[in-house]
């Protein structure tokens, strides 16, 4: 059994995104050539805790962060757990490590108003990459879906009839998302542009497409949210999750259900989703002591 089996296995029968997929090649790839250079091992399969520790503490003393880390032992869990199963080792060397104790940062989020700015206010070329770009914040930003969930949108997810929008999202669970009419309104605007501009040899299949009219790769989707994000917040962080965290974060502020944004998000449980009950309380805390009289002043 190699590593191309166990990725063969989490991607067509486990059914786990490319994106996922990705990740475990480049966590496997690592940890066997930190065997090969360190510990003299050709193979995964003959490492033990101890080469596993040791791999744990390189990356940490390295710089990484222990979510990173987590991450990767996460992936070797399951690689472990695969290999195990088949009987290529006798033994899961993963079992007493432990995963590392990091500190929970709150998701980083657009405030209203700079949202309104760019979205109301910016100007946008009347042209197709104009429409386009602004579509991409609209969508992102309008239903809080994923980079990879966005890239991956079909012309035919779109249902003008019932106003929404069809998600395939992790795992290959579909979920359906409202969408306004200002947004559909958008969305056959950029549909029309597109036609227009690629006299139909644009790739028909995906809804967002390149400057060459090829489905929109996930560094272009970058690239358009960290240029417009800049306008308007000092964030260090301009991408498109954060987008996604904006998104839940202003529904909560104005009322939404915690359950609603959880189907929203496509999150699988509700624990995943409450990180953003903490953002929305450090907001009231910071209304609070700049508004009440009481309240402590630095």
């Amino acid at each position: 059994m190699t590593i191309d089996d166990f990725l063969q296995h989490i991607r067509f029968e486990k059914r786990l995104s490319h994106h996922t997929v990705t990740a475990y090649k480049n966590d496997l790839e690592q940890f066997t050539a930190f065997l090969l250079a360190e510990c003299a091992l050709d193979q995964p399969a003959q490492a033990d805790f101890r080469h596993i520790r040791s791999w744990i503490v390189s990356m940490v003393e390295g710089g990484l962060d222990k979510s990173s880390v987590n991450r990767k032992i996460a992936t070797l869990r399951n690689y472990y757990g695969f290999l195990l199963r088949h009987k290529v080792v006798a033994v899961d060397p993963t079992t007493k490590i432990q995963a590392l104790k990091a500190s929970k940062r709150l998701p980083q989020y657009v405030e209203e108003q700079p949202m309104e700015t760019l979205l109301s206010e910016t100007e946008f070329p009347d042209t197709f990459e104009g429409v386009r770009d602004k579509l991409v914040l609209e969508l992102l930003y309008g239903t809080g879906v994923r980079l990879s969930e966005l890239t991956g949108l079909k012309t035919t997810d779109i249902n003008l009839y019932n106003k929404t929008i069809t998600v395939l999202g992790k795992r290959n669970k579909h979920r359906v998302i409202p969408l306004t009419q200002p947004l559909l309104d958008l969305i056959q605007r950029y549909q029309r542009l597109k036609e227009q501009e690629f006299l139909g040899q644009a790739d028909q299949a995906v809804l967002i497409v390149s400057d060459k009219g090829i489905a929109a790769y996930p560094v272009l989707i970058q690239r358009i949210v960290k240029r417009h994000l800049t306008l308007v917040t000092t964030l260090e962080k301009k991408s498109p999750h954060v987008l996604r965290h904006t998104f839940a974060t202003h529904l909560l502020n104005r009322g939404a259900d915690l359950n609603a944004i959880k189907d929203l998000l496509g999150h699988s449980s509700l624990a995943a989703t409450q990180i953003y009950t903490h953002t929305s309380l450090e907001q009231l805390k910071k209304t609070y002591d700049q508004a009440h009289p009481k309240a402590k002043k630095d």
